[in-house]
């Protein structure tokens, strides 16, 4: 029977429960156990599909076409294993299926309550991951904090579960906050202390309890903790402030939180840790050879988590490169024809981000045309790919009211077109192209090149699609359309083979990268950026050129 550990936050939010139940995954993973993450959400959206990314950072999508939490996209980046639809569950997931139930008159005249319908289908779907035998351990995150109205339910779940689980089938981790004072010049405990202390009047016992801090834990700080939080002082884990979260597995095997874990389970088999590969990309990573400039353009800026997979991708292909990659945000919507040439100055690529919506498309469009124009290193990703495609027809095939008809849906050159599927979808929720769509590569193209095999398998979530009445007259002008869907034709990428790197692809090739395996778009794309800055360096310092020679 799979062991289940539950993993839940106290003080504030976004302390990181994700990356912690990652980590302790990556460890235990290390010691040769099958380890899966599922996530549970308190809101009352189905999925975060139709959420906004300012409300909730990105929504990332799995292999099998679910919309999930972005911490889902966490445990596939440490673990290197997919996820699936059963590894992200909202409330509104659960009382869609407690009432769905109850309209079938599955509860034979009962009244339907939170206690025990929605704890018991919380329950259910906790438990389900781990009956099938596939996994020994299954880490569950509750999001949210305790205390909120929202969560109530779920922290009810693992209370009965810990009731009816042996006790060595279950434990509890617990994250909080363990402030420092400037003024005072120490930390602070009451916070965790009201926080466990709030869990257990729900009536959940932490068995571990993980500090976030920006100052070290000394002992007599660890044995205040254990002593008015009720748990041993080697269950007390100093989770510091990292450089990358990357390093986040090594500073917990470091406070031995994956031994502590195993001892409550009573598993002795267990080998050491095999962390080379990781320990290696982290070596890559912190003492770069080289250093890239990469301008981002999107919509949602402002919050780093909107485009968090991205982020982390160029952090796993950077590493493949022995690089640095600073990434530069440039919002779409502040660029004009007059300042592009400013705004993307110091750059040695442009990525252009996915989105929805009209705002901020214009300033796509001019910033795709001076990458092209300029020899500049460009990918584009979804709505970045089809805005190269609008950009080529306007200035190079002379198609001036060329566009997608998301934003104009009376343009004349629809280059641009919403799939012929959607068109009599009406419902927003969990009905875009979803999940992973097969590929096949144009030999010889740089698509094939960067791949090395074909066909290829990447994840898509989009209404709208290259619009195929117009691909003659785009390859008739330079511009290939290197990889197709083979059942419906339908353009995935397309590239200019004169350009010394510039490509866009229709699908989400950033929801696939790992530390293990790097997405290979993002490793060429930052190789050519390399190329790039070297070519620049050697033009302003011939006499480095020359030494070169």
């Amino acid at each position: 029977m799979a062991k289940y550990i539950f993993v839940t936050g106290g003080v504030t939010s976004s302390l990181g429960k994700g990356i912690i139940a990652a980590s302790l995954a990556k460890l235990l993973q290390a010691r040769g156990l099958r380890v899966t993450i599922q996530k549970f959400d308190p809101y009352i959206n189905v999925d975060p599909g139709t959420l906004n990314p300012y409300e909730h950072g990105e929504c990332y999508v799995t292999e099998d076409g679910a919309e999930t939490d972005l911490d889902l996209g966490h445990y596939e980046r440490f673990l290197n294993i997919f996820t699936s639809q059963a590894n992200n569950v909202t409330t509104g997931r659960i009382y869609q299926t407690v009432i769905s139930k109850e309209r079938e008159g599955a509860y034979l005249g009962k009244t339907v309550q939170v206690v025990p319908h929605i704890t018991d289908e919380i329950k259910r779907r906790m438990l389900q991951l781990g009956q099938d035998g596939r996994y020994d351990i299954v880490i569950t995150e509750i999001g949210g904090t305790v205390g909120d109205i929202e969560s109530l339910p779920f922290v009810e779940a693992v209370r009965q579960l810990q009731w009816e689980l042996p006790e060595e089938d279950s434990l509890v981790v617990h994250l909080t906050l363990i402030p420092y004072l400037k003024a005072a010049k120490e930390l602070k405990t009451k916070p965790t202390q009201h926080s466990v202390k709030m869990l257990s009047q729900e009536g959940v016992h932490p068995d571990i309890i993980v500090c976030r801090t920006e100052k070290p834990l000394f002992p007599e700080l660890r044995r205040k903790i254990a002593l008015f939080c009720n748990v041993k002082q080697e269950a007390v884990i100093e989770a510091a402030d990292a450089a990358t979260i990357y390093e986040v597995p090594l500073l917990m095997m470091r406070e031995k939180l994956d031994i502590i874990c195993l001892k409550k389970f009573n598993i002795t088999d267990y080998k050491e840790p095999e962390l080379s590969k990781w320990k290696e990309f982290l070596d890559k990573l912190k003492y770069p050879k080289s250093k890239v400039t990469i301008g981002l353009i999107g919509k949602y800026l402002e919050l780093q988590d909107a485009y968090k997979s991205i982020l982390e991708a160029f952090v796993h292909a950077g590493a493949v490169n022995e690089c640095q990659v600073q990434v530069v945000n440039v919002h779409s919507e502040f660029i004009t024809h007059d300042n592009v040439a400013e705004k993307l100055a110091g750059l040695d690529g442009l990525l252009v981000a996915p989105g929805f919506g009209h705002r901020g498309v214009e300033g796509k469009i001019v910033a795709v045309k001076y990458a092209r124009e300029n020899g500049l290193p460009f990918f584009g990703i979804c709505l970045g790919m089809q805005m190269a495609a609008i950009e080529f027809a306007r200035n190079v095939l002379g198609l001036k009211e060329a566009h997608s008809t998301e934003m104009d849906p009376d343009t004349k050159d629809p280059v641009i077109d919403l799939m012929e599927e959607q068109k009599k979808i009406t419902a927003k929720g969990g009905t875009m192209r979803l999940g992973a769509y097969s590929c096949e590569l144009k030999e010889n193209s740089l698509a094939s090149r960067i791949y090395g095999y074909s066909p290829i398998s990447e994840r898509h979530r989009h209404r709208w699609e290259f619009n195929n009445k117009y691909l003659e007259q785009f390859e008739n002008a330079g511009m290939v359309a290197s990889g197709k869907n083979p059942g419906t034709g339908l353009v995935e990428i397309i590239e200019l083979p004169k350009h010394p790197f510039f490509i866009g692809v229709q699908y989400h090739p950033e929801l696939k990268s790992t530390v293990e395996n790097p997405q290979p778009i993002f490793v060429g794309f930052i190789k050519a950026a390399k190329e790039y800055a070297e070519k620049k360096a050697n033009v302003k310092n011939p006499l480095l050129q020359s030494e070169m020679i």
